[in-house]
């Protein structure tokens, strides 16, 4: 009985708190992590504070991901001096086909792999691409599922107020 009272009262907090494994929360701190980079360096995203971080969760086989990665390119080339840096994360469990994209698209900011997925599912990735904004002191900001050409001026408008924070 006190165990069902247990999880009865954990159950309700949880609901009435809107947490959830798994997922991010708006305006909470960005859960930290260490990934390894193309370079072979471990890249910590707590390291990052003081900067704004767009982290783009990304695959290979990924038809939106490949419209997407242009533009984020072009964000991160226009917004770095200004304390703003793309991080993508690929989730592909063989690195050969990220590199092979990575190289097709020439794609200017750092790129970890996740081949695991376990920091996809401490984010809750379901949908791919799925971009999370997080500002300078390390809290979650915006969250983007999917792509569509429309959320080029979104992701634009979302980092322009950031920097400017």
């Amino acid at each position: 009985m006190k165990r069902i009272v247990k999880y009865t009262l954990a159950f309700i907090v949880v609901v009435a708190t809107g947490v959830q494994a798994g997922t991010v929360q708006l305006q909470q701190p960005a859960p930290d992590f260490v990934l390894k980079s193309q370079g072979g360096e471990n890249l910590r995203l707590s390291e990052q504070r003081g900067q704004v971080i767009l982290l783009n969760f990304w695959a290979s086989w990924c038809g939106p991901c490949r419209e997407e990665i242009p533009m984020l390119n072009t964000l991160h080339k226009q917004y770095e001096k200004l304390g703003f840096q793309v991080m993508g994360i690929n989730i592909d469990k063989r690195r050969d086909a990220a590199k092979r994209m990575m190289q097709d698209f020439q794609i200017a900011y750092p790129v970890l792999f996740d081949s695991q997925q376990g920091i996809s599912k401490l984010y809750g990735v379901d949908a791919m691409p799925s971009t999370v904004i997080i500002d300078r002191d390390g809290i979650v900001r915006a969250v983007h599922r999917g792509y569509k050409k429309r959320y080029d001026a979104i992701y634009m408008d979302e980092i322009r107020k950031l920097v400017r924070e």
